[in-house]
């Protein structure tokens, strides 16, 4: 789950047997580190490239995701390509939420009879 670069020598070695035992290991691995390296290089032009490339392995749970992708390339693509994010609206949005969840059951209807029905 982390950068290769940033593997302990004995962690590096672990690996690096882990993935010669397992054929189907290494191609994923291989994959998901391109797939890293287009986000965070925002790279979306090799988006397709690297969709044939998985396509062309035996990797069913890869297939899905490149499935999923398929259905708007081009929304992906340009989420791949610029460096805006709406990460800051979503966590609010996710702040938003979850003090509305917090609150719900709270308020009784003879709190909103005294808040809202009282006479001056």
């Amino acid at each position: 789950m982390t950068d290769p670069a940033n593997l302990t020598a004995d962690d590096a070695v672990d690996l690096k047997e882990i993935q010669a035992g397992c054929p189907e290991l290494d191609a994923v691995t291989h994959h998901v580190r391109d797939f890293a390296a287009m986000m965070r290089d925002l790279r979306g032009d090799q988006l397709p490239a690297w969709m044939e490339r998985v396509l062309a392995d035996d990797l069913p749970a890869l297939h899905s995701l490149v499935s999923g992708l398929s259905r708007d390339v081009d929304a992906v693509t340009a989420g791949l390509s610029t460096p805006w994010s709406s990460g800051q609206v979503e966590g609010q949005v996710t702040r938003a939420k979850l003090l509305k969840r917090q609150g719900f059951g709270r308020v009784n209807l003879d709190f909103l009879r005294k808040r809202i029905l009282l006479t001056p």
